[in-house]
């Protein structure tokens, strides 16, 4: 009975033992990087000194995700032919070791700033390998009707676990310690890396990962279709200025509000509420234009920011995180399914590959330029400038739209 609730697009891919043990492993480890949202910037803003927090937080949280992108390219020729399932363990085995250091030095009294950032640097060195790795490992394991239902149960995971993990952290920072939080995320890689070494998987030596070779032949494709190579920039445009928001929030918590880090954890689980939500409506959306869609998504998360700009009640400036996340979360599908209608198939997967290697930069970018920019303009201004730009780059897009279909017309 309990199965026939489940839709039937899924039932295939769950009745595979294989994979509902990794998807086990991956909703642990997923946990786990929803209360590192929390407790990266907080543990930050515990162990700088006041003069400098706002640096000190958008350097933690961009070493907890930019070292992949240099890992993706210093790598590239070693482990671009490493099998799925030795990447995916690799990369875990590294998180769970040098996240599972912050916690041991924290205790010993000597964690510092600097070490701090260093430890989350080199835990990200394999991470765009590891997620490379999770797709292709996924990809060789299930055919290839089921691997779309597949994909969506994961991404759909790591949306859920957007509300649980900061939800956790935000009590555990205000009342443990947000040490301790990355902890308990270096045990959740741990689990899975366990998990693997455990399971019978495919040990298949192709791996699709960030190839540079597919990568500089799917830029050079896209160059000659404009639509795509808008579609690509708007992107990345829109990470990059998404990541200041990581840096911003926690410091407008605790400087602009005076709050705990329950607040924070409110705002990253209401957004990630929203965000599943939306997620899951984007099926419905499936008849809809897909570009007008797509830029309105921009504009309308631009709008969900500018309130933090403005003195307005903490009230209002949940509810409108909240939005946002409902109105950023079909971005990426709808995105990369608009790529997947209008790329030629014969070169699909090479201009996917050259997706995947330019945003690999952006959002890590924008959490780097985030620091420096919070500490200039203080919280509340960085997270209202972000929405301001957000907010005329969906414009621009619009505009550009508009003029293209007067003359060509499309989705």
């Amino acid at each position: 009975m309990f199965g026939r609730l489940i839709p039937a697009a899924y039932r295939p891919v769950l009745a595979n033992r294989v994979f509902r043990r990794l998807i086990l492993g991956f909703a642990v480890s997923y946990l786990g990087d929803g209360m590192s949202f929390v407790a990266v910037a907080w543990l930050a803003i515990e162990l700088a000194p006041q003069a400098a927090t706002g640096l000190w937080v958008g350097g933690a949280v961009a070493a907890y995700t930019l070292p992949g992108v240099v890992g993706a390219l210093v790598f590239g020729r070693r482990l671009r032919r490493v099998p799925a399932r030795r990447l995916l363990l690799a990369d875990n085995t590294v998180r769970a070791v040098f996240l599972g250091a912050v916690p041991l030095a924290w205790l010993a009294g000597l964690l510092t700033p600097p070490l701090y950032v260093v430890l989350l640097a080199v835990s990200s060195l394999l991470h765009a390998w590891g997620s490379a790795g999770k797709y292709t490992l996924l990809a060789e394991l299930l055919p290839d009707e089921q691997r779309l239902a597949a994909n969506t149960l994961v991404s759909s995971l790591n949306f859920a676990a957007t509300i649980a993990g900061p939800a956790l952290a935000g009590v555990l920072v205000t009342y443990v310690s947000s040490a301790l939080v990355l902890g308990l995320d270096a045990l959740t890689y741990l689990f899975l890396a366990v998990l693997i070494v455990r399971t019978r998987l495919p040990e298949s030596g192709e791996v699709s990962a960030v190839d540079r070779a597919a990568a500089r032949g799917g830029l050079a494709l896209l160059r000659s279709h404009p639509e795509l190579l808008g579609l690509l920039t708007l992107t990345w445009f829109f990470n990059l200025l998404y990541g200041p928001v990581e840096v911003a929030l926690p410091l407008h918590v605790t400087d602009d509000l005076h709050a705990p880090g329950t607040l924070l954890g409110l705002y990253w689980m209401l957004f990630g509420i929203g965000a599943l939500l939306g997620g899951l409506a984007a099926g419905a959306l499936r008849q809809r234009p897909l570009w007008p869609v797509t830029v309105g998504i921009v504009i309308g998360w631009g709008l969900s920011l500018l309130p933090f700009g403005f003195q307005v009640p903490t009230a209002v400036t949940v509810v409108c995180f909240a939005l946002g996340g409902a109105i950023y979360g079909p971005f990426v599908a709808l995105s990369v399914t608009l790529m997947q209608a209008k790329s030629p198939p014969q070169h699909l997967s090479a201009m996917l590959a050259a997706r995947s290697a330019a945003l690999l930069t952006a959002s890590p970018l924008g959490t780097a330029i985030g620091g420096p920019l919070t500490a200039a303009l203080g919280p509340r201004a960085t997270l209202g400038g972000s929405g301001l730009a957000t907010v005329a780059l969906g414009t621009v897009a619009c505009l550009l739209l508009l003029a293209r279909r007067t003359s060509h017309g499309y989705d």
